[in-house]
């Protein structure tokens, strides 16, 4: 059985969506046999154990009557004892990567991405580049985590009772420090987002047809030219149509909207480009697509996985096939 068949059936036992039956079978099967895997083994030994287990499972099947569907229960029980086994090989590499985990990946060999600061008329300018997470404490105390392809601009020192900064591109997280006297104002492109002692995510990317505030604690007030204000409350995201400034107010998962601080990628029904450009920024690379093939949706999450595995799972479960270069990688048809 191919692997991304095998892959795309674990992940429905891992959303829930398998049948009762299918999830008594897989859950029971897997736990017999877990124990034995609490060390590391070689791929030959992982072999060995799982051939074991295949013929104890043939051994304890009792096929059912009558005779004439004999026959048929035994072309089922082959079909699940071969997904099981296979499944294994795969699940139990996966436990033995998680459990010795590979030093971090760093995005480009032998380069190492920093960000650029650029001082012009008491204004500091910075940009993140591809590949890149940083850090910013401003002179008030408060926080900015500049996501990667991000570039921000904020005055050297803050005077009057504003502290404006300028998310010109990109994505951030702001952590204001409260200063009731200073309102503390982020402006992406037509959008203004005040707060007072407040925690917010704020996603500006130009290629994006939106720009989105999400409110983690405390509450702003977001602001455009043509539209009255919208005030969030924590867990809300506010997500404004660059062309029409119209808004739009909803709930959102912490995880997937703030998850890329801590080197996530967590995708939901995400198209080919969105998966291009999350996998550029993440890693620092340039993706080209000789596949012809870009009319799909991914929907898969990824924790500080290394370039190599993000791509070789999207390609499995896509049925592509690639090739990682210094900076590229190249996507074709299998």
């Amino acid at each position: 059985m191919e692997q991304d068949q095998i892959r795309k059936i674990l992940e429905r036992y891992n959303e829930g969506q398998c049948t009762p039956e299918e999830t008594v079978v897989i859950e029971q099967w897997f736990d017999s046999i877990g124990d034995q895997y609490t060390s590391p083994k070689s791929e030959q030994e992982i072999r060995q154990d799982l051939s074991t287990v295949h013929r104890t499972l043939i051994s304890q099947i009792q096929p059912a009557t009558p005779v004439r569907s004999i026959a048929r229960s035994w072309y089922y029980v082959a079909a699940a004892v071969t997904l099981l086994v296979a499944a294994a090989t795969w699940f139990f590499q996966l436990k033995q990567r998680a459990a010795n985990p590979a030093a971090p990946e760093q995005p480009l060999a032998g380069k190492i991405i920093e960000s650029t600061r650029t001082v012009a008329d008491g204004f500091i300018t910075i940009n993140n580049p591809k590949g890149n997470r940083e850090q910013v404490i401003l002179e008030d105390g408060s926080k900015i985590m500049l996501n990667a392809a991000t570039r921000i601009r904020y005055a050297a020192h803050f005077t009057g009772n504003t502290r404006d900064i300028y998310l010109e591109e990109g994505e951030a997280w702001f952590d204001a420090a409260p200063v009731p006297e200073n309102a503390f104002t982020v402006h992406a492109g037509n959008v203004s987002t005040t707060a007072l002692g407040t925690t917010f995510n704020v996603r500006a990317y130009p290629h994006e047809q939106q720009i989105t505030v999400a409110l983690v604690t405390g509450k702003v007030k977001v602001t455009t030219t043509s539209q009255p204000p919208v005030i969030l409350q924590p867990s809300e995201q506010a997500s404004i149509d660059r062309r029409s400034l119209h808004v739009i107010k909803t709930n959102f998962n912490a995880e997937e909207t703030i998850g890329w601080q801590k080197g996530y990628l967590i995708f939901k029904d995400a198209s080919y480009e969105q998966v291009r450009i999350a996998i550029e920024n993440r890693y620092g690379v340039t993706i080209i697509n000789e596949s012809g093939r870009k009319d799909w949706t991914y929907t898969g999450n990824f924790k500080q996985e290394t370039l190599a595995n993000v791509i070789e799972t999207i390609c499995l479960t896509e049925s592509l096939s690639y090739t990682i270069g210094k900076d590229t990688v190249l996507l074709k048809n299998k």
